[in-house]
């Protein structure tokens, strides 16, 4: 299919020396296809894989439980750092 598009692409160039408009056509079609390979569900063979997808679903948590703990974390420093200078001192 790949290669089918990659003709069609050439094609419309060779006709763009006929009419300015078909090179219009093979930039448009020649910028999806770039743009549509670039992306997640345009890539073959991971878009059916199951263990990619595994592996995107864990990634995304991963990443949403990292940015939930820096989050976390900045706005409560401060109370740890009380509550652990607490401890120390009632330890004395």
């Amino acid at each position: 299919m790949l290669v089918l598009l990659f003709i069609l692409v050439v094609a419309l160039i060779g006709f763009g020396f006929l009419n300015s408009v078909w090179w219009v056509a093979a930039a448009v079609l020649l910028f999806g296809l770039v743009h549509y390979g670039r992306g997640g569900s345009g890539r073959r063979g991971h878009g059916d894989d199951p263990d990619y997808r595994e592996y995107r679903e864990y990634r995304d948590y991963r990443d949403q439980q990292d940015r939930w703990d820096r989050r976390y974390s900045r706005q409560h420093r401060s109370r740890w750092n009380r509550q652990d200078r607490r401890d120390h001192d009632h330890r004395r």
